[in-house]
């Protein structure tokens, strides 16, 4: 069940971010080797942000997962998640920073049933 979350201090609007959350969700999916549809995404745009002492656009995201992270994935998704951010806010890559949490089953719940029970 992998989650991305970004922050930015760009106004996104809904168009904007319609099309952010499909294209990060199939990167997610492709990346990490996790089906569509157990992928989530959210953004959250024009959040009073800095980053080095500047408040030119910036973006903060946090991506979680039960398996299929790494070094190399890692690297992969961050530098196609860059990408994005960059095509359709003008976030620089230098300015988007990312962490990553490999989490395991039993801390992941879903319709209020640990993720384990539901495909265990």
């Amino acid at each position: 069940m992998p989650t991305l979350n970004l922050s930015t201090n760009v106004p996104v609007d809904a168009v904007v971010a319609s099309d952010i959350l499909k294209d990060c969700t199939k990167a997610v999916a492709k990346i990490i080797g996790k089906p569509e549809s157990y992928v989530m995404i959210s953004i959250n745009g024009g959040v009073p942000m800095a980053f080095a002492g500047s408040e030119e656009p910036t973006a903060y995201g946090e991506v979680i997962s039960i398996g299929g992270l790494g070094p190399s994935v890692n690297g992969k998704l961050s530098a196609a998640l860059a990408e994005i951010l960059e095509t359709k806010l003008s976030v620089d890559s230098s300015r988007f920073y990312i962490k990553f949490y490999d989490v395991q089953l039993c801390n992941q719940h879903m319709r209020r049933v640990s993720v384990f029970f539901q495909v265990g």
